[in-house]
């Protein structure tokens, strides 16, 4: 049976940004589409979804320059408490302008020795 082309776009989606996220792993594991596809079924938005990467993503490389190093994000999951928070509490579309352009400056910096666009 296909997929609806909407629900195979928005999972594709999900897992791309995640992909792509600088301390990740930079793979998707089978844990992870599932919990795209309990997303889209739940009705998250893409929106939010994108802006939990980024503000979770922003918190983890805005930490202290003493704090010991983080290890890679595994899995998909670590977001979760992050897309419940903005479920609850939605961010305002300035501040989501403000973190992703923050992402975006900081990401370059911060890509992964295993990143292949490196």
């Amino acid at each position: 049976m296909a997929m609806p082309p909407e629900r195979d776009l928005y999972i594709r989606h999900v897992l791309d940004q995640y992909r792509q996220l600088p301390g990740t792993l930079g793979y998707v594991r089978r844990s992870d589409r599932r919990l795209a596809e309990q997303l889209h079924a739940r009705g998250v938005p893409l929106s939010l979804v994108e802006a939990a990467f980024a503000l979770a993503t922003t918190r983890r490389l805005l930490r202290s320059t003493d704090a010991e190093p983080l290890e890679p994000v595994r899995t998909m999951h670590y977001f979760s408490p992050v897309i419940a928070e903005l479920r609850e509490q939605p961010p305002g579309p300035d501040y989501l302008r403000y973190l992703q352009g923050k992402l975006a400056t900081l990401a370059p910096l911060h890509r992964q020795p295993h990143d292949p666009r490196r």
